[in-house]
């Protein structure tokens, strides 16, 4: 089968996309490779991938819909895992037209893919973001989702809202993911698990917003993956959701670990896998940010039989083993780089 996999420089998407070409799936990843954060990472994960036979690499921006529109008619691809976007909430106070243009035209674009090209299915990346200050837990599928906290949010619930017009109209399969707090080897430079691991492993101390009442629904990178590989083979039919009025074929799950931790858990997680304890900075809540993420899972576990297990313990010794190795690696490299010039 040919697949679509955006993001395959990121860090689930590159996992995925190895994933379908262990399966013997033909693989085409796109990224714009943009320097978010360093694209150095994304390189790093590119080439863990890109000596498979099955896999080829794309570099293409989402938001340049000629090229989006091409690819897709050249390519025929049979399904497609959309989970490029621009990623970050802080961020996004920052510079907001970067969501706009990557997270609600480029996502535009990959609906006119699938429409125009008979795409089997559809799954896409939405986020727990689109819980904002949710008092309700565990979060639910069925919950309001209309008071987004930032923009990131705000464009990830567009995403939804989007999938579902395409599948009404068009008769397109789609599969919404809400991802809850990803972790794990490989991960983002801009999230807790890498940014508390950088400062204790440099004697640098953190940032604890909130005074630590915060908690998170860490779900690791291996336990997200098999719930997008399987939940890819669950097509959705029409009439699958007559409660709600829609008659579309459209899905929304939750995916996380469904064991919300507190911030001070994490911390001595982490502290213990680097073998240091951190100095901390009380810091208050940031703009677009919430208290805590709690996945209710039942309906995933339900559709593909599968439930995450990963303890925060293990996911940050396999995070911190993994940040040790990279860097001495990036150090090695950056010394031959030296004496070479």
């Amino acid at each position: 089968m040919k697949f679509l996999v955006t993001g395959a420089a990121g860090f689930i998407g590159n996992f995925v996309a190895e994933r379908l070409c262990d399966q013997g799936h033909q693989v085409i990843g796109l990224d714009n490779l943009n320097d978010y954060y360093d694209p150095k990472l994304k390189l790093a994960r590119l080439k863990r991938i890109q000596h498979l036979d099955n896999f080829s690499f794309v570099k293409m921006d989402l938001a340049d819909r000629d090229a989006i529109a091409g690819l897709f008619k050249e390519q025929q691809f049979e399904r497609v895992i959309h989970l490029a976007a621009q990623a970050g909430v802080r961020y996004s106070i920052e510079n907001p037209m970067a969501y706009i243009d990557s997270n609600l035209v480029g996502f535009a674009a990959i609906l006119e893919g699938c429409r125009h090209n008979k795409v089997q299915h559809l799954v896409y990346a939405s986020s727990s973001s689109v819980y904002g200050a949710n008092k309700k837990v565990p979060f639910s599928e069925s919950d309001n989702v209309d008071h987004p906290v930032s923009l990131y949010a705000a464009t990830k619930k567009s995403n939804e809202l989007m999938a579902h017009s395409y599948a009404h109209l068009y008769n397109i399969p789609t599969t919404g993911l809400r991802f809850f707090t990803v972790y794990g080897p490989w991960g983002r430079p801009d999230m807790a698990p890498y940014l508390f691991t950088d400062a204790i492993i440099n004697d640098r101390p953190i940032k604890v917003f909130n005074q630590g009442e915060m908690q998170r629904d860490f779900t690791y990178i291996d336990d997200i993956v098999e719930g997008v590989i399987r939940i890819q083979d669950v097509i959705p039919t029409a009439n699958n959701s007559p409660e709600s009025g829609s008659t579309a074929p459209y899905n929304i799950y939750n995916i996380g670990n469904n064991q919300p931790i507190e911030l001070s858990e994490f911390i001595d997680a982490t502290e213990k896998a680097c073998g240091k304890t951190a100095e901390k900075i009380q810091l208050p809540m940031q703009p677009g940010d919430v208290k805590r993420t709690f996945a209710d899972i039942h309906q995933l576990v339900d559709v593909i039989g599968f439930k995450p297990s990963t303890d925060i313990y293990t996911g940050m010794q396999n995070f911190v083993d993994w940040y040790i190795s990279y860097n001495r690696q990036s150090e090695v490299g950056s010394r031959k780089s030296e004496v070479g010039s």
